[in-house]
């Protein structure tokens, strides 16, 4: 998300006459675009501002004073912090202010320090095209804010109400990346599988009478009309057949039939589905306020590899949550041995303030005891990985090649279809299907590697 919030801003500032460089010590504005779900996201930002401090205060006083911003989900969060600790930032803008950007830096320029942090029920940035930088895979933005409010969770107050992006103008943004040569999108959004365009009236390709999964619910009325996430994935999909179609985050509780069916069906849409569970245990889960419980979860990736054989799944687990208890963190443990997931994302739980578990829980969960459970769940997340990614020793996969790989010059490495990262031999490979002639291969291909 962060990513795709540095293009849109760098396309808004590019129009305002601002040029990006390499080189720290040629900017006159320094951005950092920041991330406010975990503590420890936020942590890493301080240290960064101490560190951009000292070089703001290194700076010949003959030459333009540098000016830092901090820009997103901190910003919002720590406006009156940001502005008073140290006095270390000159311009804050909130994850929907960034159109702001060239008059709060305008400001800075002529000694003020200046901040926008006004969140939006309207804003999609839907008329900005980002400047794409991620060479051969690029993220795409089709709508922003949730409607969740998970009790742990700080995203609605921080990046607001969901409303999505019109479908017309993805559809015109991924047929530009195709036309440059990307070769893989991924579609973003906070709940991106509750998709619902309601920018015009139109009818519904997909049939969908209910846009949730069997035995799940939600905090909020049912939303009714428009074209949903089944509707965009379909036509995004057939923009190019060639370019891999990626998506996260979703939710859940916003699989139904109708969306597993199209990723079954569609060749290009790949077979890998993020599915964060956050916990094993329906006691935490109701806590959480996730809108489900753990037969139910299960029910549905049961679902999932009925429809979708051989499907890559991955996962998001919070461990330590309030009043989790050793029961409870044992059944996340099961659940996991359960699924067997080839990817995961695990934290220990941190607290952040305007949250329902802020106002209504109390985090009595041991910092030690965090930590303790949190290396048991990478353990065995790592052990039912090995298992999963062990069995496809043997097999072909079609890989997109992403670069030369950090471990040796010698090797490539790439995502293959299930977002399995693959290392392999650089050689040169047949450049027709008839002939003698070889071409290196290169970022951007995809190569079949067993």
């Amino acid at each position: 998300m962060n990513v795709n919030d540095t293009e849109i801003a760098w396309s808004i500032l590019q129009k305002g006459g601002y040029q990006r460089t390499v080189e720290l010590s040629e900017a006159d504005v320094v951005l950092l675009v920041t991330c406010s779900v975990r503590d420890k996201a936020e942590q890493t930002i301080w240290n960064r501002l101490k560190q951009l401090g000292v070089l703001k205060k290194k700076r010949p006083k003959n030459d333009v004073p540098l000016k830092i911003g901090v820009l997103g989900c901190m910003a919002e969060r720590l406006k009156t912090e940001l502005l008073e600790r140290e006095q270390l930032v000159d311009v804050i803008a909130g994850p929907d202010a960034y159109r702001d950007l060239p008059r709060l830096l305008s400001l800075a320029h002529g000694g003020q320090r200046a901040s926008n942090v006004l969140l939006s029920l309207e804003e999609t940035y839907a008329d900005v095209m980002p400047v794409h930088h991620a060479g051969h895979s690029a993220f795409v933005s089709v709508m922003r804010g949730c409607d969740n409010m998970c009790s742990y969770c700080i995203v609605p107050f921080t990046r607001g109400r969901e409303r999505s992006r019109p479908v017309s103008s993805i559809l015109e943004e991924v047929r530009r990346l195709s036309d440059q040569g990307v070769k893989e999108v991924t579609l973003l959004g906070q709940n991106v599988n509750s998709y619902r365009d309601v920018s015009e009236t139109q009818i519904s390709t997909s049939g969908v009478v209910s846009g949730l999964s069997r035995g799940f619910s939600t905090v909020y009325r049912e939303k009714q009309g428009g074209l949903r996430f089944t509707d965009l994935l379909d036509r995004v999909s057939m923009i190019d057949p060639d370019m891999r179609i990626r998506f996260t985050s979703p939710h859940p509780k916003d699989f139904p039939d109708e969306v597993l069916d199209l990723i079954q069906e569609r060749n290009n849409i790949c077979k890998q589905i993020h599915l964060p569970a956050q916990s094993g245990s329906s006691q935490v889960l109701q806590s959480m306020r996730r809108g489900y419980t753990r037969e139910a979860y299960l029910e549905l990736v049961e679902n999932i590899r009925k429809i979708i054989p051989g499907v890559s799944l991955s996962s998001d687990f919070i461990t330590g949550f309030c009043g989790e208890t050793e029961t409870d963190h044992q059944q996340t443990l099961s659940l996991i041995r359960e699924v067997g997931y080839n990817v995961g994302f695990l934290f220990a739980y941190s607290m952040r303030k305007k949250t329902h578990a802020y106002h209504c829980l109390q985090d009595d969960v041991p910092a030690e005891v965090k930590q303790r459970r949190l290396e048991e769940l990478i353990s065995v997340f790592r052990e039912e990985a090995t298992k999963l990614n062990s069995g496809l020793i043997g097999s072909t996969q079609l890989v997109l090649v992403e670069g030369e790989s950090k471990r040796s010059s010698e090797d490539l490495c790439g995502r293959s279809d299930g977002n399995v990262r693959v290392i392999f031999p650089r050689k040169d490979l047949p450049a027709h299907t008839t002939g003698t002639n070889t071409a290196p291969v290169k970022a951007g291909d995809y190569v079949l590697v067993e």
